[in-house]
């Protein structure tokens, strides 16, 4: 039978054993299955912890074919922390056998794309943009950081088999639409929770127009649909890449099979896609540019793993080249490689945004994550990023604007939000690589690119040192590195108070919020675990302390826990005593996470039943552990402070593999204890 590619990439890499299936035959969906992985990355926000527990697991290398630490969120050095973090990532990577990538060559994303992205493999990341590796023809699936250690450690990373949509673009970009637009367009229709349980497949004609950076922004924002990864066909153009890397030998042509079928198919006409943007506070409140426009804006960020290359740096550069930032705006610039930064100076492009008056900053994530660069009270702040959710940027009362690199650069040039196509002259017409000087004769589908490995910076990206020495190395710990907390055991009953309830699309940045006061405390979780829940009550910790830490529920609506693969959204309400969190509907990579550290993750049987229940009361949770061993629905009984009950049925979706490692305690007594 006729495969799509993600179907041929998974059953390439099912762990032999593991699952009773024919090979070129579809495996069924919500199936759970054991991936082999060949890649992973981590980044230090949330890599401190993951080797932490790798450590844990007791074996001498890493066992994958190739594993990178980066240093990119946390690189705003206001005291001895994040410093410390730094060089614990950078001796573990001696001693266990990675790939360091130091603090300024670049985010982790942009950079693995460069370096060592390979059509067909998997990788596994600790941070939920990981799917951008979806664009060089990868299954890249954004976890949390124990799942990536048990990866490094040999384990298979498990999942639901998912669905796979198939989005087929026609036609290619008109004149001032980017490669965000398509993917802000996707958003529009699908929601922040219309891709849970799937992956979203871009084929047909209008693949061949997108240059492998199109192609990245496309796939790193689709986690924002709340899909487990996205993925492009490798051709042509994948190959062109990988040689202007210097990486032919890593091309391998991959492609769906013909007549494959998808569980649903998305169409879309490049070419009648207009200008988009992504209103205040979620990625998928779109509405067209020419709606916004004459909107003041008072910021412009560019940058991120979203919209960081050389291709969307060239877009900005030929809007902005000759003009000037209005007054009133402050644009900033971040690349998202060294390489690229120097790229960008060789063809002029740096100078002609320097000339406009762009701040260049340093090529991290920065302000996508709070960072810096924050906008003013009550600011309008335009920002090629991938998440606009209320006080991520640092600026709990900004509205922000999700928008393509140049609709960015318009409207930071007349100062109001302004439809590019009106700016980009015949001749620098936005074919999504920028001004045609670049080019040099060159086929025109060709990507900025293709001339950026002659700008690699190699002092900044640390190969492995063989066995013999990695084993000399000593591993730094500063002050501020603590050891992971242990998970409770599994109660067969609970009785436990209700501390919080909370709405729809709950995200990790409610939980548990990024920015330069919490990110700096991501490997100590007693001090970060204050922060938790902090942005939905003021009180919770507080709430929590008075309990003793003993132990409550938290009640929320749907899609609880959109957004990053941060397990602290875990390990914060873990270390404060919350035993399971019932919701109508969870987002993946939170309730993963929320298993591994031995919180039950329980949805509504009837989703009336969430409006029953009020902060305050109390929930009796009995027969957890034969739930958890049978699979039969959990059994609740809500306590209302007038005296009054009320039974409340909670529906086990829970794969096998997910009820042992709850009722073990967490997924690392799960592994210690011999669990697969």
């Amino acid at each position: 039978m006729a495969l799509t590619l993600a179907e041929k990439i998974i059953q390439m890499h099912i762990v032999p054993g593991t699952l009773d299936f024919k090979a070129g035959t579809p495996i069924e969906r919500g199936t759970d299955i054991a991936v082999r992985i060949d890649q992973t990355l981590t980044q230090d926000a949330t890599g401190t912890m993951a080797y932490l527990q790798f450590e844990t697991i007791g074996v001498e290398r890493v066992k994958t074919e190739l594993s990178v630490s980066y240093v990119d969120h946390n690189t705003l050095q206001t005291d001895f922390k994040n410093h410390d973090d730094h060089r614990y990532l950078q001796s573990v990577a001696a001693r266990y056998g990675l790939y360091f990538s130091r603090p300024g060559n670049g985010v982790c994303h942009q950079v693995h794309m460069e370096r060592f992205g390979k059509p067909g493999k998997t990788l596994l990341g600790s941070d939920s943009h990981t799917p951008t590796g979806g664009g060089i023809g990868m299954l890249a699936i954004g976890a949390g950081g124990i799942d990536v250690a048990v990866a490094m450690g040999g384990g298979a990373f498990h999942l639901a088999m998912p669905k796979v949509y198939g989005v087929k673009l026609e036609g290619r970009l008109r004149r001032g639409v980017g490669a965000k637009d398509i993917i802000l367009e996707v958003l529009r229709r699908e929601s922040v929770k219309g891709g849970v349980g799937a992956v979203y497949e871009y084929f047909g004609p209008g693949v061949e127009s997108l240059t492998v950076p199109q192609r990245a922004t496309v796939t790193n924002m689709g986690a924002e649909l709340g899909a487990t990864t996205s993925v492009f066909p490798s051709d042509e153009t994948t190959k062109r890449f990988l040689e202007s890397m210097g990486r032919k030998a890593d091309w391998v042509e991959l492609k769906a099979d013909e007549g494959a079928s998808y569980d649903k198919v998305i169409e879309i006409n490049l070419s009648e896609l207009g200008a988009l943007a992504a209103c205040p506070h979620s990625p998928d409140n779109v509405k067209s540019v020419s709606e916004l426009s004459g909107t003041k804006v008072t910021q412009v960020a560019i940058g991120s793993c979203t919209n960081s290359s050389l291709d969307d740096l060239a877009a900005v550069a030929a809007i902005a080249r000759g003009k000037h930032v209005a007054p009133g705006v402050e644009a900033g610039i971040a690349p998202g490689s060294r390489a690229t930064l120097l790229m960008a100076d060789k063809a002029g492009i740096l100078g002609d945004l320097i000339r406009a008056g762009f701040r260049i900053l340093e090529s991290a994530c920065g302000p996508c994550i709070g960072m810096g660069f924050a906008p003013n009270s009550g600011g309008v702040s335009l920002r090629t990023f991938n998440r606009n959710f209320k006080g991520r940027s640092g600026t709990a009362d900004a509205g922000i604007y999700l928008v393509s690199p140049e609709t960015a650069a318009a409207s930071a040039i007349t100062g109001t939000i302004t439809d590019p196509s009106a700016l980009i002259s015949d001749n620098a017409a936005n074919t999504g690589y920028g001004p045609a000087s670049l080019l040099d004769g060159k086929d025109p589908r060709l990507s900025c690119a293709d001339v950026l490995s002659s700008a690699q910076d190699e002092g900044l990206l640390i190969p492995p040192p063989d066995e013999a020495e990695a084993a000399k190395t000593e591993i730094l710990r500063g002050p501020n590195i603590k050891p992971c907390p242990s998970c409770r055991p599994c109660a067969d009953s609970l009785k436990l108070p209700v501390l919080l309830k909370a709405g729809s699309n709950v995200s990790t940045d409610d939980i548990m919020p990024a920015g330069t006061k919490v990110l700096p405390f991501r490997s100590n979780i007693p001090e970060i675990s204050k922060f938790t829940y902090e942005r939905l009550d003021a009180d919770f910790y507080k709430k929590a302390e008075e309990t003793g830490f003993g132990g409550c529920f938290v009640v929320g609506a749907e899609n609880f826990g959109q957004g990053s693969s941060r397990e602290h959204a875990a390990l914060g309400p873990m270390y404060l005593g919350v035993r399971a969190i019932i919701v109508k509907s969870f987002a993946r990579i939170h309730k993963a996470n929320l298993i591994n550290y031995g919180i039950i993750p329980i949805t509504f049987s009837d989703s009336a039943d969430y409006d029953k229940i009020s902060a305050g009361d109390t929930l009796e949770l009995n027969g957890i552990k034969e739930s958890l061993a049978d699979g039969t629905p959990f059994n609740l009984i809500l306590h209302k402070a007038d005296g009054t009950t009320a039974q409340i049925e909670g529906t086990n979706d829970l794969a096998e593999r997910s009820r042992k490692i709850l009722l073990e305690g967490g997924l690392a007594a799960y592994t210690r204890n011999g669990g697969q």
